[in-house]
């Protein structure tokens, strides 16, 4: 599973063989999520409020750069590393 990004201890990974809807995966300690890339809403999993909020403040200003890496694993199987949260 490609890292995509990492920062303040979350990792952001996607899966080549993942389904619809397009979506990345946050990963804090324990916690695993799901995050649509289109709604950044939680779709499975679970995080911290303070976590997810940071996930979802990073994924909003990298919206553009997730869709191009989803389709881009999914089609090709590589993908572009993004900027963490700063």
């Amino acid at each position: 599973m490609p890292e995509i990004s990492r920062f303040l201890g979350i990792s952001i990974r996607m899966y080549r063989d993942e389904h619809l809807p397009p979506h990345f995966h946050a990963i804090y300690n324990n916690y695993r999520a799901k995050i649509s890339i289109e709604t950044f809403s939680l779709v499975e999993g679970n995080l911290p409020s303070r976590v997810l909020g940071l996930v979802v403040e990073w994924a909003e200003s990298h919206q553009n750069e997730l869709m191009e890496d989803w389709e881009s694993i999914k089609t090709q199987g590589t993908y572009k590393k993004i900027k963490p949260l700063v």
